[in-house]
């Protein structure tokens, strides 16, 4: 199977409508017209769609070459928030539904604005360094006014998402994290080939 066509089963299922008929840790089964659908859901989702209730839910369907997840939104809102996240480089869906179940949407798209980086650490499975990526991607992205503190975690050595450096390691085989700490104390100023070559000197 193709990646064009991976995304045209993605956007198959956008919506479904049915009872809540079990629930099962993070996820529900929502049944509609005797097919039964497992969502995973956020907790403030799970907690209010007690069983036997009637809902619909903004699907987001993540396939992968073993696996073929739904995730449910009671709100689009909440689904836009988690499309955002998960354009993020190295954001994944579980993450990405970490940081939707730290607060409302709204709250959590101004600490994004607000470069609110111990607030996204509150999220399971969000380091430092996720955090400040997820900010300096999405800051003016998520519809909030973007702070000072917001920019100046863009303005940090090494955090940039347009770092040809940075590009230049991950293409060597660097992860986009280790690259970034590797160009961390590097000086900006300097050409990109020299951050590179002293990155490499570093990393060994």
């Amino acid at each position: 199977m193709s990646q064009h066509d991976c995304e045209i089963i993605i956007q198959m299922i956008a919506t479904l409508r049915g009872e809540v008929c079990e629930k099962n840790s993070d996820n529900i089964v929502l049944e509609v017209r005797g097919v039964g659908y497992g969502l995973i859901v956020t907790s403030a989702d799970f907690g209010k769609n007690y069983k036997g209730a009637d809902n619909k839910f903004y699907v987001y369907e993540h396939i992968r070459e073993n696996s073929h997840d739904l995730y449910g939104f009671s709100e689009l809102d909440s689904k836009k928030l988690f499309e955002q996240l998960i354009s993020v480089k190295n954001v994944g869906p579980k993450v990405a539904m970490a940081v939707l179940d730290t607060a409302d949407a709204n709250i959590v798209r101004a600490n994004i604005a607000a470069g609110e980086i111990k607030f996204l650490q509150t999220a399971k499975g969000v380091g430092r360094r996720a955090a400040e990526q997820i900010i300096v991607e999405l800051r003016d992205k998520v519809g909030s006014i973007v702070t000072e503190g917001a920019e100046g975690i863009v303005n940090r050595s090494g955090i940039g998402i347009q770092d040809e450096a940075a590009e230049a390691l991950i293409a060597l085989g660097f992860s986009a994290q280790d690259a970034a700490i590797a160009l961390e104390k590097i000086d900006d100023n300097l050409s990109t080939e020299d951050r590179i070559k002293q990155a490499l000197k570093g990393s060994k």
